[in-house]
C-alpha cells in the first residue's frame, strides 16, 4: 500500500486510472474507502487520487496536528506524485482543505467541486445567524441522522450501516478532530478564478440547500447541482446521479489538461 512519510506520520493514498488527475477529499465520516462509487465510475477517464487525511483511514497523525496539516499534506502529496495541476472533489470536511489549497495555490487547481460543504466558510453577517441556527438544530442528532438523508436511511438500511462502519476506522470524529484551518468568504473562492461547482443533497441537514445556495450566489459563474432524495453524503446516497452530473462538469473543464 502506498504511503507518503511526513515527519513521523504516514499519509495513505491510492491512485486509480489514467487521464487528467482528480483528487478526492473525504469528510469527517469517511476516508478513501468512501469513494468507491466515484472511483469505479470515473477511473476510465480520469486519474483518481484518493487519500486519507491524517488521523483517518490508514493515515496516522503522530504529531497530533489534525486539520492544521491537511493542506500542507495535500501539497506534499501532489509534489510527491509530480502533479502540477489537479481537479479537486471535496465533501464536507474535505472542503476546508480544498478551498484553503485552492485560494493559496489557484494555479495548481483546474476545477473545484464543493459537495455538501461549508466547512471552509467564514460566514458573512447575512449568513452567520442562519448558519448558527442550523448548527444548534443539528447538535443532538445521531451520526446517521447527521450524515445521511431520511430517504436513504429508510430505503437502504444496510448501506447506511456500511457508511457508519467505514468511519469506524478513523482515529478522529467530528467531536475529537484537532487543529484549525483558515476560512474564506465566497468572494475569495471567486477571486481564485478556479471553475467551481457546488453540489448539495436536498435533504442535507448540516449544510442545507438554502445555505449552500447563498454561498454559490457569491461565486459568479459557478455551477449549481442539487440532488433529490439525498442528504449530507450525496456522493454515497445518490452515486449514479452524482457521478453523471459532476462527471460531465469535470469533463468540460479538465479533459484538455
Amino acid at each position: 500500500m502506498p504511503y507518503l512519510s511526513i515527519e513521523k506520520s504516514q499519509i495513505y493514498y491510492e491512485v486509480h486510472g489514467e487521464g487528467a488527475p482528480v483528487v478526492l477529499l473525504h469528510g469527517v465520516g469517511g476516508n478513501h474507502a468512501s469513494w468507491f462509487y466515484q472511483i469505479e465510475a470515473w477511473s476510465q477517464r480520469f486519474r483518481m487520487i484518493a487519500l486519507d487525511a491524517r488521523g483517518f483511514g490508514n493515515s496516522t497523525d503522530a504529531e497530533g496536528k489534525g486539520r492544521s496539516a491537511f493542506t500542507s499534506d495535500l501539497e506534499a502529496l501532489l509534489n510527491h506524485l509530480g502533479l502540477d495541476r489537479v481537479a479537486i472533489v471535496a465533501q464536507s470536511m474535505g472542503g476546508g482543505t480544498a478551498v484553503d489549497f485552492t485560494c493559496k495555490h489557484p494555479e495548481r487547481v483546474t476545477a473545484l467541486v464543493l459537495a455538501d460543504t461549508l466547512v471552509w466558510l467564514d460566514p458573512t453577517e447575512e449568513m452567520a445567524e442562519p448558519f448558527k441556527k442550523v448548527q444548534e438544530a443539528t447538535a443532538t442528532l445521531s451520526q446517521s441522522e447527521r450524515v445521511l438523508g431520511s430517504t436513504f436511511r429508510t430505503a437502504e438500511p444496510a448501506l447506511s450501516e456500511l457508511y457508519l462502519r467505514i468511519a469506524s476506522f478513523n482515529q478522529y470524529t467530528f467531536k475529537t478532530l484537532v487543529g484549525t484551518q483558515q476560512r474564506y468568504r465566497p468572494v475569495e473562492v471567486a477571486q481564485s478564478g478556479v471553475p467551481t461547482c457546488f453540489v448539495v443533497g436536498n435533504e442535507d441537514v448540516l449544510f442545507p440547500p438554502e445555505l449552500m445556495r447563498k454561498a454559490w450566489e457569491s461565486v459568479p459563474g459557478a455551477e449549481w447541482v442539487q440532488l433529490p432524495r439525498a442528504g449530507h453524503s450525496a456522493y454515497f446516497e445518490a452515486p449514479v446521479v452524482f457521478n453523471n452530473e459532476v462527471g460531465a462538469w469535470l469533463d468540460g473543464r479538465v479533459a484538455r489538461e
